[in-house]
């Protein structure tokens, strides 16, 4: 239960329940980093006065460091401060239909999205490897000495692999994710295993592996329709490119990706007026797709955000 807002917090627990409480309705990726903040500051000021008396400490801390409201409002100060100076500035508002259409071509997010999804593939075999040979060795390693050792290293790179890809989303995608670990727990009626089986038993231990898992297939997926979509636009858009080639060098023999049953005999065969339609259906369908990767872009930073920030 959390203590209430003007009670003087006696224990670090009940600081950070107070101090989660004045968050509510926060961001849950702020959450978590104002909380680790907090109590890295507060178990330091404990660990550098062992004799000191933890209701004291916090009574000092409150002081200097701020109270558990005072330090909700500067963190929500502080984020709409961030957010406004690393956000790409807005496309200008197009009011007409077209206008809105090919500016997409404009929004930082749209190319974000674009390489990162493109991409995707490559992160998606490098997580899905790592964790099911971490899995594997983890319970081959179970029997002998060094297995404890082992999986306690394991589960903490898929953290901080979790850490990483939570900065490439909000880098390239825009969805604000963590920029602190959850903090490891500290309670000291906790012994070394029950330490250990706490990062076990943690939900976010197993969601990050379940996200990198499902990375793989999403970055095929991902891959697949860029790579097809932007063959078949692309190819549509240097139809007078290559229709001119042939005017000038003679009729020849053009395929591209599977296309040249499309591209030839329209294109070629009934000349620029074909050319210069297929050109204009490339470039529709690029515009749409910038659009696409956008959506989906924002559909993957929320599925990182549910799977990769612990909940408040």
């Amino acid at each position: 239960m959390n203590a209430p807002s003007g009670h003087m917090p006696r224990t670090i627990n009940e600081y950070l329940d107070q101090l989660r409480a004045a968050l509510r309705g926060a961001d849950p990726a702020l959450i978590q980093d104002a909380l680790y903040d907090a109590e890295e500051h507060l178990r330091a000021e404990l660990y550098e006065r062992p004799g000191r008396d933890e209701a004291a400490m916090l009574e000092h801390v409150v002081e200097s460091y701020g109270a558990p409201d005072e330090v909700a409002e500067i963190y929500r100060d502080q984020e709409i401060k961030i957010q406004r100076a690393i956000r790409p500035p807005p496309p200008p508002k197009r009011r007409s239909a077209a206008g809105r259409f090919f500016g997409v071509i404009a929004d930082p997010r749209a190319w974000g999205a674009l390489f990162y999804l493109l991409f995707g593939l490559v992160t998606g075999i490098a997580y899905f490897t790592w964790v099911v040979a971490g899995l594997s060795m983890s319970a081959g390693f179970s029997v002998l000495i060094i297995g404890l050792p082992f999986i306690v290293l394991f589960f903490g790179s898929v953290r901080g692999l979790a850490l990483l890809e939570g900065r490439l989303v909000e880098t390239m995608l825009g969805v604000r994710m963590p920029r602190r670990p959850p903090y490891p727990p500290q309670k000291q009626d906790l012994s070394l295993f029950q330490r250990i089986g706490a990062m076990f038993t943690d939900p976010r231990s197993w969601s990050s592996m379940l996200y990198a898992l499902l990375l793989l297939p999403l970055g095929i997926f991902y891959f697949t329709l860029i790579v097809s979509w932007l063959a078949v636009s692309l190819s549509f858009i240097a139809a007078p490119v290559l229709r001119l080639v042939e005017s000038l060098a003679g009729p020849f023999t053009f395929t591209c990706n599977g296309l040249g049953w499309l591209c030839g005999p329209i294109a070629y065969g009934n000349g620029w007026a074909a050319a210069a339609i297929l050109c204009v259906l490339g470039l529709l369908l690029f515009f749409t797709l910038l659009h696409v990767v956008r959506g989906l872009g924002h559909l993957h930073g929320l599925l990182a955000k549910q799977l990769l920030v612990r909940r408040a």
